[in-house]
């Protein structure tokens, strides 16, 4: 990140570290966030239910699903799991962390058959307004800089580029 600073990166060029994996950190003062329209959603309460709609909706494996049970029970501020479904069917989901003044979002996935349909938007701008309504004054998220349709999406609805970073790794691995 900028925060480690040009001689850290210089030592590990030298080094011969290689560069992976740029994202983006992104923001939204919720002031200038269009949300007046954002459908009022409550957070779903059930783990388990969130994260098999999750796992769907991101295409992970099964495998996953005590480890993330884990980090979703380990969060410390108030968490909203937000689901978007049709009957069962889950089309998108995402974590909204409400700490403060601070949105973050996290793990914002819709499920590839739906795409390109709203229901990202119409899921963000609904856990933007839940945030907002608790006293939160800004959002955040981290996407990957070669997410176009994500970064499209987020853009749109405001959100725009703080920095950017990346990921190193040692010569041979």
């Amino acid at each position: 990140s900028p925060l480690s600073g040009q001689v850290l990166s210089r030592h590990l060029d030298d080094a011969g570290w290689s560069s992976f994996d740029e994202s983006l950190v992104m923001r939204l003062p919720l002031a200038d966030a269009r949300l007046d329209a954002a459908m009022d959603q409550i957070p779903l309460k059930d783990i388990s239910r969130f994260i098999g709609a999750s796992l769907k909706v991101s295409g992970s494996d099964a495998s996953l699903r005590p480890g993330l049970s884990e980090i979703i029970g380990a969060i410390q501020p108030e968490a909203g799991l937000f689901a978007l479904e049709d009957g069962n069917e889950p089309l998108a989901t995402l974590i909204c962390v409400h700490d403060g003044d601070l949105a973050g979002l996290f793990e914002i996935a819709t499920d590839k058959a739906a795409r390109n349909k709203g229901h990202g938007r119409n899921l963000i701008s609904s856990a933007l307004k839940w945030a907002r309504l608790r006293g939160a004054r800004e959002a955040w998220l981290q996407v990957e800089a070669g997410n176009l349709p994500a970064l499209s999406l987020y853009r749109a609805l405001g959100f725009e580029e703080v920095y950017r970073y990346h990921y190193r790794r040692p010569p041979g691995a």
